[in-house]
């Protein structure tokens, strides 16, 4: 083996991924006491993408401690999830990217009146099962979320630490993805507004071309 191989070998069997963190986004501004028709929770839902957090909320200290130890930041487009990593990045730099943002929240057509988190179970459900209303669908979805997580993977192989302030449902459906190749939920914090789950993966030795 030459000097220069020697030399690769040794560079990459000492190269370590990064760790990818995953964050909920704060509480942000709706009503949720309102009972609504499915007609007005689509209208609801809309405004809920527009709507930023509710004001004067703290992040935990842990996900500013991983902020700060974090060489990429990423958000969603959505104002929830831009606001929540420009509270935790403290003025450093944020990639905002619309593969990050929410699977869509197709309400059914269900006669009565129910408040908007009630509307949220049967339009996720209904939504997993098929039924989108012209909304992006699940297989649709679940590609993004190979897209979102190679997206991540690909700063996190470089050694980089990544954070990304996204949404809870679309979150876990790269949970999957991230699993599948290899990383490790090794932190679970639940699906709480500020929590967060880390992922981390374990170096695994490089074949390289047998010598001669």
């Amino acid at each position: 083996m030459s000097e220069q191989d020697a030399g690769l070998r040794d560079h990459l069997l000492a190269a370590a991924p990064g760790w990818i963190v995953l964050a909920r986004h704060g509480k942000p501004k709706s009503d949720r006491a309102v009972r609504i028709d499915w007609r007005d929770y689509e209208h609801w839902w809309a405004e809920y993408d527009r709507s930023g957090l509710i004001e004067d909320q703290k992040p935990p200290e842990r996900l500013l401690t991983i902020a700060s130890q974090a060489h990429v930041i990423f958000a969603s487009v959505l104002p929830r999830a831009i606001e929540t990593a420009e509270a935790v990045a403290q003025g450093r730099a944020i990639v905002r990217d619309p593969v990050f943002v929410e699977a869509p929240m197709p309400p059914p057509k269900l006669w009565g009146r129910r408040r908007p988190d009630h509307w949220g179970v049967w339009a996720r459900i209904t939504w997993w099962a098929g039924l989108r209303h012209g909304a992006e669908s699940r297989a649709q979805a679940e590609l993004r979320a190979e897209a979102a997580a190679a997206t991540l993977a690909s700063h996190a192989l470089r050694g980089e630490n990544v954070l990304l302030c996204g949404h809870g449902w679309f979150n876990r459906m790269m949970r999957p993805v991230l699993l599948a190749q290899g990383w490790r939920c090794v932190e679970d914090h639940g699906d709480d507004y500020w929590t967060y789950r880390r992922y981390e993966r374990r170096r695994r030795p490089r074949t390289l071309p047998a010598d001669g």
